[in-house]
């Protein structure tokens, strides 16, 4: 059985029949014709490479005629490119387009700009310290080293157990506040507090965190103290409250229904923490844990306050001054020795050590991330 077509004949109550209503079939054809089409020209994919290349010889043309430096080449290609892609973009493809590329122009010209200082510190760390780090340099120590020769080993011995001290008191006190802040705190008075002074405590600055463990120390042992796990407590003071933030965030990501569900099971709050929460947000605490290790591994002011300086191998953190690797970097470069260069050698080769050791952290906190990260099924 068929239907008659409505758009053509349409039958009244008397039996009649009237016209369609609306414009005939060939007119309504006209005006769907007219709708403005899904798809639009594109730009061919070579095309920001083209004008990436136009703009490069176009920049290096004018740098050779006007006698600029590598600085005013890349900045006038940059700005050739910006305004003769998007301006391409307008004529072929539509508006929308062009500030698309113009944006995206934007943003990778500001990305590159903060590669610059990284790349040319890396590079100048590396191109100055490559030739000065071997087997020698890393096993020993300056002591009766005059001139050549020595090594960074008793800094670098230094650091590790400071650095490690350090962690060790700051891991549980900014791990059990993180805790207190989501789970106990409720948006208290305390809680609100405590975050009211971490807050203030990442703000300040590392050589007042040293004038404070230099003061603590001296009340115990007397002016003048200087000992390796002073530096740790000075340490510690700026990795806690990184240490707080960091596993602060990665606790209130725990969904709401895990701590239900175990609550629900008759499990107590403590316990819930400690085989439902904890587990979940393990790779994100390691992960920040790892971060805060490798922020502070490299401060040298609160160490030249309260850890001293020594040319000799110091492993007791609690008898005598302990040498570091900033400590030690900074001394080479302000008291080199005479000849000079081979202090500043020495320098450069302790600085791309540590360069090195900051980023081990850095890759370590990237696969504990991943190696800890809660397992989800399909």
């Amino acid at each position: 059985m068929s239907w008659p077509n409505t758009d053509t004949v349409r039958t009244t109550q008397a039996g009649g029949t009237q016209p369609p209503s609306g414009p005939p079939p060939t007119q309504r054809g006209a005006d769907e014709s007219r709708h403005l089409p899904l798809t639009h020209p594109r730009l061919p994919r070579w095309a920001p490479w083209l004008v990436a290349a136009v703009a490069g010889a176009a920049s290096g043309i004018l740098s050779l005629s006007m006698g600029w430096h590598l600085v005013g080449f890349g900045v006038v290609a940059v700005v050739l490119y910006a305004v003769a892609l998007p301006t391409w973009s307008r004529l072929v493809e539509n508006a929308r387009a062009a500030k698309d590329r113009l944006v995206t122009t934007l943003v990778w010209s500001a990305f590159a700009l903060a590669l610059v200082p990284l790349v040319a510190l890396v590079w100048q760390v590396v191109k100055e310290g490559a030739g000065v780090v071997d087997a020698q340099f890393l096993t020993y120590s300056m002591r009766n080293v005059i001139g050549p020769g020595g090594g960074i080993y008793h800094g670098l011995m230094g650091t590790l157990l400071i650095t490690g001290a350090a962690t060790l008191i700051s891991v549980p006190i900014g791990l059990l506040a993180a805790i207190y802040l989501v789970e106990y705190g409720n948006n208290g008075r305390m809680s609100r507090t405590i975050t009211f002074l971490v807050d203030v405590m990442t703000g300040i600055p590392s050589i007042v965190a040293g004038l404070f463990a230099y003061a603590l120390f001296a009340i115990f042992f007397g002016e003048g103290v200087r000992m390796g796990i002073g530096g740790s407590v000075a340490l510690s003071l700026l990795m806690i409250p990184i240490v707080v933030r960091s596993c602060e965030e990665m606790i209130k990501l725990v969904p709401d229904e895990l701590r239900e569900a175990a609550y629900a099971l008759g499990v107590p709050k403590w316990r819930t923490i400690v085989k439902v929460v904890l587990p979940t947000s393990l790779s994100g605490i390691i992960t920040g844990v790892t971060l805060a290790v490798a922020r502070v591994i490299g401060e040298t002011a609160p160490l030249l306050i309260i850890a001293g300086s020594t040319d000799s191998t110091n492993v007791n953190l609690f008898a005598e001054r302990m040498m570091t690797l900033p400590v030690f970097i900074y001394y080479s470069f302000t008291q080199p020795g005479v000849p000079p260069q081979y202090g500043e050698q020495r320098a450069w080769g302790a600085a791309l050590v540590l360069i090195v050791i900051v980023m081990a952290l850095n890759l370590l906190a990237r696969l504990a991330g991943r190696v800890f990260a809660p397992k989800t099924g399909r």
